[in-house]
C-alpha cells in the first residue's frame, strides 16, 4: 500500500462525487457523493468500510461546503495526512488540452476559455478545482480531460460539413467525450485478451445515462459518436443521440416551441425516456418489457439497433473489428442489450455466447461470443477514477 493517496473529484452542477484511492494496488479507501448543493437541503453520503453514513451540509450547502465535509471526514480515519494530490474530472479542454496538466491559474483560465463547449460541465468543474485549492492547501492539483483521448481524430472524422469559418471562429467541430473511460478500456481489453493494444481494432461502447461509442486503431482513437456536445450519438437515457436537426423549426412551427425548450427536451426528456414514456434506467425498461409494456420493449429496440449501426460504422473508422468491447453501467450490466446488439451483428461473424453474456455482469469482465466469431465481442468494466489516480500520481511525482 501507498503511503500517498490520490483523491479523485468529478464535480457536477449540483453534486460532487469523491473517491480516495491508493495509486499502486488501486483499492478505493473512501468515496463519498454529494447531492442537491446550492440547495438548503444539500448533502454529503460517505462510504467507508462498506458502510454509509450521511451529513448534511445545511451551513455550506455548495461545493466547498462539501469538499471541507470530506476534509473532515479524512481526519476521522487518519487519511488526511496521506493524501498527496487531488485529480479532477475535467468535461472539455476543447483544442487546448490533448494530455492531462498540473493546474495551474493559465489552466484554469484555459478551462474557463472551453466553457461554451461544456456550459453545463465546465463551471462545475471549476468549482471543484476551487474547492479541492481552498481546502487542501498546497496539494498539487491535476486536470484529467474527458476530451484529451479525441485529438487524435483526423479531420475528416471530426470536421462538420457546415461553413468552415464557424470552425475558425468558433471552434465548431466533434470532440468526443468517456475518453478517459475509453483509455482505460482500451488498455484493460488488450491486457485481458493478452494481445497488443497497438495491433488490435477496436470498438468500444461505453454505455451508461450517458452513452457514446469510439472506434480505436493503433492504440488511438479514429473516430467517437458524441460530438460538440455529448448530446450527438448514441441513444441514452434522457438524451436523444441524433436527430435531424430541423427538429427544431419543427417543433418552432408546430409546437410553439423556442430553442432552449427544444434542446432542453432533447437532453432531458427524450432517449430511454422519451420513447418508453416510463423511465431512464435501462434496469427499469428491461423489468417493465419483460411485462410486454410496449414502450419499453421499443425503447429497449430502439437503444440496441442504434448502438449496432454505430458499431458498424465505428468499424469503418477502426479498419475493421477484432475486439468490440461493452463498459458502463449498460454496457457491463445488461445482457439482454448485448445480446440484441449481437443479434443484429450476426451477419458479421459475431456470435453471442448466452451462458458467457449472463456470467459477465456485476463487475465481471469476459469474452461473450463463441469461439469461431470472426471477432471477440467482451465486456469490460471501466475505472475511470483509478485513471484519473494514475495520471494525477505521474504528474505530481508520487
Amino acid at each position: 500500500m501507498s503511503n500517498k493517496l490520490i483523491l479523485v473529484l468529478n464535480c457536477g452542477s449540483s453534486s460532487l462525487k469523491g473517491a480516495v484511492l491508493d495509486n499502486d494496488s488501486g483499492d478505493v479507501l473512501l468515496s463519498c457523493l454529494a447531492e442537491k448543493l446550492s440547495l438548503s437541503d444539500a448533502y454529503i453520503t460517505f462510504k467507508v468500510n462498506g458502510e454509509k453514513h450521511k451529513v448534511e451540509l445545511a451551513d455550506n450547502p455548495n461545493h466547498t461546503g462539501a469538499v471541507a465535509a470530506l476534509m473532515e471526514e479524512l481526519k476521522k480515519h487518519g487519511l488526511d495526512s496521506r493524501i498527496g494530490a487531488i485529480g479532477h474530472r475535467v468535461v472539455s479542454g476543447g483544442e487546448l488540452y490533448s494530455d492531462s496538466i498540473v493546474i495551474t491559474e493559465e489552466v484554469v483560465a484555459g478551462i474557463e476559455k472551453c466553457i461554451p463547449l461544456a456550459p453545463l460541465h465546465n463551471p462545475a468543474n471549476l468549482l471543484g478545482i476551487r474547492a479541492a485549492q481552498d481546502i487542501f492547501k498546497g496539494l498539487p492539483n491535476v486536470a484529467v480531460f474527458d476530451t484529451a483521448f479525441h485529438h487524435s481524430l483526423p479531420q475528416h472524422a471530426y470536421t462538420y460539413a457546415l461553413p468552415r469559418e464557424l470552425y475558425r471562429k468558433y471552434g465548431l467541430r466533434r470532440y468526443g467525450f468517456h475518453g478517459t473511460s475509453y483509455r482505460y478500456v482500451a488498455d484493460e481489453a488488450a491486457r485481458f485478451l493478452g494481445k497488443d493494444k497497438n495491433q488490435l481494432r477496436m470498438v468500444i461502447a461505453h454505455l451508461g445515462n450517458g452513452a457514446s461509442i469510439a472506434a480505436v486503431a493503433n492504440g488511438k482513437c479514429q473516430d467517437t459518436s458524441m460530438g460538440l456536445t455529448p448530446l450527438e450519438g448514441l441513444v441514452m437515457g434522457t438524451r436523444s443521440g441524433d436527430v435531424d436537426p430541423s427538429v427544431f423549426s419543427f417543433l418552432a412551427e408546430n409546437a410553439g416551441m423556442d430553442i432552449k425548450q427544444v434542446t432542453d427536451m432533447l437532453n432531458k426528456k427524450s432517449g430511454l425516456l422519451g420513447i418508453s414514456e416510463l423511465s431512464s434506467d435501462c434496469r427499469v425498461i428491461e423489468e417493465e418489457a419483460g411485462k410486454g409494456h410496449e414502450g419499453a420493449k421499443l425503447a429497449l429496440e430502439v437503444f440496441a439497433y442504434r448502438l449496432a449501426k454505430y458499431v458498424g460504422s465505428m468499424a469503418v473508422a477502426a479498419g475493421g473489428l477484432d475486439v468490440l468491447a461493452f463498459t458502463g453501467g449498460i454496457g457491463e450490466n445488461s445482457n439482454v442489450i448485448r445480446s440484441k446488439v449481437l443479434g443484429y451483428l450476426n451477419f458479421l461473424g459475431l456470435k453471442e455466447d448466452a451462458k458467457a453474456n449472463e456470467d459477465a455482469r456485476f463487475g465481471n469482465s469476459g469474452v461473450i461470443t463463441t469461439a469461431d466469431s470472426s471477432a471477440q465481442a467482451v465486456v469490460i468494466p471501466t475505472n475511470e477514477e483509478l485513471m484519473i489516480a494514475h495520471d494525477t500520481a505521474k504528474l505530481s511525482g508520487l
